[in-house]
């Protein structure tokens, strides 16, 4: 277990010891407050995790409320159990049972919601104060893949511009460290997308069409093991590109259900 505090805020991250090559070196739940605290991401349902999530809880004067970023298995498995020691605690979620349904300006406890989807369809972000807790949509190292639905690459970059209109100094990321310099890693967000889809139409425009041909090339630095999550990306950019009427007859598109 790694405890992370955020320097001058009211923040904790306990990371959970699930490190791999989609969380990195763990899922980081957050506890925001004191008298009573809030958990965003419970994070996987780990024995040592929950134990640590309930001691942080308990020396916080107790739990507010629960809510998720998005329902990754990472980020919500241990939910439950969260819920079961504290039965009283509210749920908040952007999709599915919960006693708070989030989305954009709703606020839960001292924190403001921001919907930031494309890593997932339910994506929130959460601000408070100067920090913004941003789940998979911006990681402290790295980028995320984005997960084909209409308008999911669209809204996620209108998602990081708002978040950026808000001017957070510091970001507690789902998985990876903390970022200190919160508009330069949102910008840095914001250009990597863009720099996809214009290194995406040269090789359309030079005639490339198969998936593998356009993985080799525009995604050339994903290892082979995260193939599969640039494929995936790969086949929302293309919808973006499709929605706007930009996509070249004949172009073959990634296989969806990954």
């Amino acid at each position: 277990m790694t405890r992370i505090d955020v320097p001058g805020r009211d923040v904790t991250g306990i990371r959970a010891q699930n490190p791999g090559p989609f969380t990195l070196s763990g899922t980081n739940s957050w506890l925001v407050g004191h008298d009573p605290t809030w958990l965003v991401d419970p994070g996987p349902a780990l024995d040592d995790h929950l134990e640590a999530l309930t001691g942080e809880i308990e020396a916080r004067g107790g739990l507010g409320g629960v809510a998720l970023t998005h329902d990754h298995l990472d980020h919500r498995e241990a939910a439950p159990a969260i819920q079961e020691r504290y039965p009283d605690a509210p749920f908040a979620a952007a999709r599915g049972d919960a006693d708070v349904q989030l989305d954009n300006g709703v606020r839960f406890g001292p924190m403001e919601v921001v919907r930031v989807p494309g890593h997932a369809p339910d994506h929130v972000a959460f601000l408070y104060g100067d920090a913004v807790l941003t789940g998979d949509a911006v990681l402290g190292e790295g980028s995320v893949f984005i997960t084909p639905d209409p308008g999911a690459l669209a809204g996620y970059l209108a998602g990081l511009r708002e978040l950026s209109e808000r001017k957070p100094r510091i970001i507690c990321p789902g998985h990876g460290p903390l970022v200190n310099d919160a508009m330069a890693k949102l910008d840095e967000y914001v250009e990597h997308r863009l720099d996809r889809e214009r290194r995406l139409i040269a090789a359309l425009a030079a005639g490339e069409r198969s998936v593998d041909e356009l993985l080799d090339d525009v995604w050339d630095d994903a290892p082979a093991i995260l193939r599969p999550a640039a494929s995936v990306t790969l086949a929302a950019h293309l919808d973006k590109l499709e929605e706007e009427g930009r996509l070249p007859e004949g172009v073959e598109r990634p296989e969806r259900g990954w």
